[in-house]
């Protein structure tokens, strides 16, 4: 089985595009879709423009999961609003996405991880999100069958999951029919500008005039925004899951241990993840932005898999054009769809571990596989924020994995910023200047 989508999908959103819109968001990744689908809600006229197809890359290849647990405290009243948000979403659509409050749940290795949970459990008590602790007794009744013990676990029940790439497209479909001008293969190869403020985008079908724009084109915003002179610091790392056949079902909820992730899967299999591994390649960005990720690498210095060089045409790849004009192609036509292969060792890995944990499953067989270019930022948590040295582009990008589960509630921040509207939330966490103005790196809890 291949990956459902790819650059072979069937166009269902061709154009042609507008002329001119209110706003234009790049990149229809959840992020993307999300904020078109609320600014459209708002009544203005929206287009929403992606090089490839509807969540062809990372809002597609990510584990489900919609996790408040563990988060930032600051992301936290936005993920809980996200909840709130997916609910109301499932219902505007007649397409199943697999949305099921089944609850997530962090198992600790030792006493040490299980100190780590309760430190984190007042910021969810504040934000009212049901997170508690559980003994070793209490995992076996959540995970029957469970073969070893455990120091104890971070449980949320509240928590749920849904199917990325089923779940995308639907919100499109949804933000469509809201009066969304929805443009795939269509790439944005850079800003119209006049008196020195955001007046179109430069589009590879032509210009459409806007005084607005928002970039959420997850791995490659970095690439699109040094192209217009604006530095972020953003990398993006692989990350590597496999989906299984079916297997003896074993619970609603999904689980992180120290070596598999794993959620069940509306086809009977389980999605699995190696929980806290994931692989950069190194290239000129790497280099630029390592003095703002020194403080992630001692926190974690293992946590991340380092690889010479990025394939060709990958946003840090080393031959990857830096400059280019809007009269010209783009890297993002270039490449339509990011579409890294998989860790094939870690596939392997998956397999014989989620076997052991779980020895009642049986014999685990993969039905596919794929990998995933996650956006992250040195402080794992995003940008969300009008650009000061342009006015009239917003930024929101670097979700570092959380995208999918917030993508809702980032959604409707972003639309509050473009139209000026009270987003209802503190946003100083999100600031696009904390990259400059010497603010230390604030990793937040380890959780």
């Amino acid at each position: 089985m291949k990956f459902p989508i790819s650059e072979a999908t069937l166009v269902t959103y061709p154009g042609p595009v507008p002329t001119e819109v209110d706003v234009v968001v790049i990149g229809a990744g959840v992020i993307g879709v999300c904020t078109a689908l609320f600014l459209a809600q708002d009544g203005h006229k929206v287009a929403l423009l992606e090089k490839g197809r509807i969540a062809c890359e990372q809002s597609s290849r990510n584990w489900g999961w919609i996790r408040q647990q563990g988060r930032d405290p600051d992301e936290l009243p936005i993920t809980a609003e996200a909840n709130r948000l997916w609910r109301e979403l499932a219902a505007q659509t007649n397409i199943d996405i697999g949305l099921v409050q089944g609850g997530v749940t962090y198992l600790a290795e030792t006493a040490e991880e299980m100190e780590t949970y309760a430190n984190w459990l007042p910021h969810a008590k504040t934000h009212g999100v049901d997170s508690r602790l559980l003994s070793d007794a209490e995992i076996a009744q959540v995970f029957p069958g469970i073969s070893r013990r455990f120091a104890g676990a971070l449980h949320t029940p509240s928590d749920m999951r849904a199917e990325p790439w089923v779940t995308v497209p639907a919100l499109a479909g949804i933000a469509a029919r809201a009066g969304v001008t929805v443009v795939e293969n269509c790439a944005v190869r850079c800003l119209d500008r006049e008196a020195g403020r955001v007046s179109g985008v430069v589009t590879e079908a032509g210009v459409i005039k806007t005084t607005q724009v928002v970039l959420a084109a997850g791995a490659w915003s970095s690439l699109f925004l040094r192209n217009e002179g604006i530095s972020l610091p953003q990398l993006s790392v692989r990350a590597t899951v496999a989906a299984t056949h079916p297997l003896p079902h074993l619970s609603q909820g999904a689980a992180a241990a120290e070596n598999v992730a794993f959620r069940p899967r509306s086809d009977g299999g389980y999605s699995l993840a190696a929980g806290g591994f994931h692989e950069l390649f190194v290239g000129p960005d790497a280099f630029r932005a390592l003095p703002k990720f020194l403080t992630q690498l001692k926190q974690d210095p293992f946590g991340t898999r380092f690889l010479p060089k990025a394939p060709k045409g990958f946003p840090d790849a080393w031959g990857t054009k830096r400059k280019w004009k809007g009269d010209a192609p783009s890297p993002f036509e270039e490449m339509r769809v990011l579409n890294p292969l998989p860790n094939q060792k870690k596939l392997t890995d998956l397999c014989r571990d989620f076997a052991a944990l779980f020895p009642q499953m049986g014999d685990v067989t993969l039905k596919t596989a794929w990998a995933g270019m996650i956006d992250t930022m040195p402080d794992v948590v995003p940008v969300m924020d009008r650009v000061d040295a342009l006015p009239g582009l917003t930024i929101g990008t670097g979700f570092s994995g959380h995208g999918f589960g917030i993508g809702p509630g980032a959604g409707k921040v972003l639309a509050g910023l473009v139209t000026g509207a009270d987003v209802a939330h503190d946003l100083t966490r999100f600031r696009l200047s904390r990259f400059s103005d010497g603010s230390p790196m604030d990793i937040g809890p380890s959780v």
